[in-house]
């Protein structure tokens, strides 16, 4: 179905609306002076290994620590259930410097949460550094475009590329041309973070997330789209 996507901006706050026959469907909000954190990268540093919660705090340089699980770590992920996946205690230790993304804001009294898992999302696809899977979103249902798009992806990574991608929906309707440029643009912003990482102190942020008039473009505008209407001069122009 159809529908539009309204932007009212103001200098305290940015508001998205997701209309369909004229229907709020969605609403999201961002305030100037508190964006969020989640999809933020981290060269953090572990400040506390907590062996009976099996967690860690790390310093990003936020007023709180935040707060990291070991079913977050990508290296106990990795062994997933086996009988010698290594306990938080001899994975971290205090001191340590790792990269980190956020993936819930802090809130009231806690600090954010983390894992080690890293991805960055593109208009296309979601680049996974550390893996080697290819997923595709549950929205392309079609057990032979799902097919398709895997195939196609396949052909057109470097040989050699380390990392995994999931595909998003826009991929469906995008050609060739333009899967490589997300290809090439995600893996070359990987290269750029890991080599921004080792010359940083920290903690220190490696990458900011776009804000949300920027991500609506990346992740809610779709074919289905038919128009997006933006109250702001200056937005409009950073989002074009």
């Amino acid at each position: 179905m159809s529908h539009e996507i309204l932007i009212n901006v103001t200098p305290q706050e940015t508001r998205v609306a997701m209309l369909e026959q004229g229907v709020v469907q969605e609403l999201h909000m961002e305030r100037s002076s508190a964006r969020g954190l989640v999809g933020n990268i981290y060269l953090g540093k572990v400040a506390r290994v907590l062996p009976g919660m099996q967690s860690a705090f790390i310093e990003i340089g936020l007023e709180r620590a935040a707060f990291l699980h070991i079913a977050d770590i990508w290296e106990h992920r990795q062994n997933g259930h086996r009988d010698d996946s290594k306990p938080i205690e001899r994975i971290l230790h205090e001191g340590q410097s790792l990269l980190v993304q956020v993936i819930k804001d802090p809130i009231g009294t806690k600090g954010a949460r983390l894992s080690t898992q890293v991805s960055l999302a593109g208009r296309l696809l979601v680049f996974l550094p550390q893996d080697s899977h290819i997923g595709i979103s549950q929205r392309i249902e079609d057990e032979a475009e799902r097919e398709n798009l895997r195939e196609k992806l396949q052909q057109l990574l470097p040989e050699g590329l380390a990392g995994g991608f999931i595909i998003r929906t826009m991929a469906e309707t995008a050609s060739e041309r333009e899967m490589q440029n997300d290809i090439e643009y995600l893996t070359k912003l990987w290269r750029d973070l890991t080599e921004k990482s080792g010359t940083v102190p920290f903690p220190s942020l490696i990458y900011q997330d776009l804000n949300l008039a920027q991500r609506v473009l990346r992740d809610m505008a779709t074919e289905e789209t038919s128009r997006i209407l933006v109250d702001s001069r200056e937005t409009f122009q950073k989002m074009e």
